[in-house]
């Protein structure tokens, strides 16, 4: 196999020395670098007669991938080979390379970083790691023609060095407030893919559904995982619609979306809510809140209101019901990372509590801020007993922030600044730049959420703030979309809202700052759309004029 990879790649240089400057193809997210070739140089990809050769069976989910893209897009039927072959004509090459083989080819020391050079006789796609093969294939996708017709389906001559800014590139996606099933999940995990992301932050629970099975605790789905209503419109709504709405993933289907988003080199984080955002836990397990006698119910109106929005009461019951919980989310989730939300806590509820008094007493708490930075400490104490770190929005700064804990700054970027001082990571992904449920025009075509977020501002965020020093920056570890479903009620809203600002936010994790235009993007979105159109993806038709 060295042998092969060797004789491979002395006649990729020899080849590529008449690659120059011709137009380039329409790529999102812009790579590091790019030569291109002529038309004659493209690479024809042939009925059964191209193979895709794989170095490693760790690259074979790389290599499905691309085959069915092309047969389910372009009706064509590509063979994998194991068996190498320095002569073969006609092939797609998938190898896996060691750091060293990759920095005497002047690439950079990025576990995710790919070589992906097209000729007339070859494709090439080279990287240390399997995800970085992976990257190269979405890139390859993109040079072929948004159409199935006409033939011979051609990927256009490039040689590509790529590798990504950021090690997190984050899309999240809430199924509480209106549940999607798992066809469409893995659909958007696929989306997540197409962009080089590869964090999923699944928003698995809430106010108004919890949607992950608890074996030890089934009431969190017989009770927890249904609301009677919704409202209708805007808050405050007009009424209520009085329609049940919910549904939940069983174990065993979380599992098979877990090895879903593997094969697409994507990590799961799931978010368990607490101690606030817990109105389901409570219809399900009143003894859990601070007024245990009162009936609750799931909620049916959105944001937060003190007079409904009841929390977790810090008791020790209250923390050995999370304990069994996180463990059982814990052992289906191989990510380490487990988000515990830790937002818009209520903490008028701990106020009326004489139990919350109590122990903001005895523990030497100065205020319910304190006792809520107790609550995420305990609960990351135990977390990190196996193995597993926490993210949190940034109100688990309030009252100091836990020892090892991850801050996703939401409200702004201050929060993100002040945990990077404090050295710790920090994944941005503020209101005004990040909230893809927010309208994307002044006039929109469907209801949304109130505050206006055009492409133009995902495009131009900048996730490292410049008030940081060389040192803190280190600690912005990356920047995440965010998709909450208020207002979003199935798949084709789910799509119109996320295209194309999460083509937007694909350059701004991955290429480099310097290479990002903002005229030149939407240059290239035009292509991008015409793919969207082939593949069935709905977006806003008013990026099309």
């Amino acid at each position: 196999m060295r042998a092969f990879i060797s004789i491979l790649s002395v006649l990729l240089c020899l080849q590529l020395n008449s690659f120059a400057q011709y137009p380039a193809p329409a790529l999102i997210p812009q790579p590091v670098e790019m030569k291109t070739g002529k038309a004659t140089d493209n690479f024809t990809i042939a009925n059964q007669r191209t193979q895709v050769f794989i170095s490693d069976s760790s690259l074979r989910p790389s290599a499905e991938f691309f085959i069915n893209f092309v047969k389910k897009h372009y009706f064509l039927e590509l063979t994998l080979t194991t068996l190498a072959d320095a002569n073969r004509k006609n092939v797609i090459n998938l190898i896996q390379e060691s750091p060293a083989s990759m920095a005497l080819a002047k690439t950079p020391d990025n576990p995710e970083r790919y070589k992906l050079d097209v000729l007339n006789v070859a494709v090439t796609i080279r990287s240390p790691s399997p995800a970085g093969v992976f990257y190269g294939i979405q890139t390859l996708i993109q040079l072929l023609p948004p159409s199935a017709k006409p033939l011979p389906l051609q990927a256009k001559a490039v040689s590509i060095t790529d590798y990504p800014r950021f090690a997190y590139r984050g899309m999240h996606l809430d199924v509480s407030r209106h549940f999607f099933n798992v066809d469409f999940v893995k659909k958007y995990i696929d989306y997540l893919a197409m962009h080089k992301l590869n964090y999923f932050h699944w928003h698995l629970t809430d106010d108004h559904g919890w949607r992950i099975e608890i074996k030890k605790y089934p009431r969190l789905t017989t009770v927890g995982a249904w609301r009677d209503g919704s409202i209708i419109g805007l808050y405050p709504g007009k009424g209520n619609d009085g329609i049940r709405h919910g549904g939940y993933y069983t174990q065993a289907e979380v599992k098979e979306v877990i090895k879903y988003a593997a094969d697409r080199y994507i990590t799961i984080i799931p978010e368990i809510e607490m101690p606030g955002h817990s109105m389901a836990v409570l219809a399900a397990y009143p003894e859990l809140s601070t007024t245990p006698k009162l009936p609750k119910k799931v909620a049916e109106t959105w944001g937060i209101f003190n007079k409904f929005n009841n929390v977790l009461l810090p008791s020790e019951q209250t923390f050995n019901f999370m304990e069994d919980v996180l463990t059982e989310v814990m052992a289906l989730f191989p990510s380490p990372y487990i988000h515990i939300g830790g937002d818009e806590c209520s903490k008028i509820w701990w106020k009326q509590s004489a139990f919350s008094q109590q122990l903001i007493k005895e523990k030497g708490l100065k205020d319910e801020n304190g006792l809520q930075s107790y609550f995420i400490h305990r609960i990351e104490k135990f977390v990190n007993s196996k193995g597993k770190t926490i993210i949190g929005w940034d109100e688990i700064l309030d009252g100091g922030l836990a020892p090892n804990a991850i801050v996703m700054s939401w409200r702004g970027e201050k929060g993100g600044i002040a945990a990077a001082k404090q050295k710790h990571k920090v994944i941005m992904t503020p209101e005004n730049f990040m909230y893809f449920n927010h309208s994307q025009f002044l006039k929109e075509d469907s209801l949304t959420a109130s505050r206006y977020v055009p492409l133009a501002n995902v495009y131009n965020y900048e996730p490292v703030p410049a008030i940081l020093t060389s040192a803190e920056a280190k600690y912005i570890w990356g920047a995440q979309g965010n998709l909450w479903t208020e207002y979003i009620t199935n798949p084709a809203n789910v799509e119109y809202m996320l295209f194309p600002r999460l083509d937007a936010l694909s350059e701004v994790l991955w290429s480099p700052k310097s290479k990002r235009s903002f005229p030149d993007f939407q240059k290239r979105l035009k292509q991008q759309l015409r793919r969207y159109d082939f593949m069935g993806i709905r977006y806003s038709k008013k990026y099309a004029l």
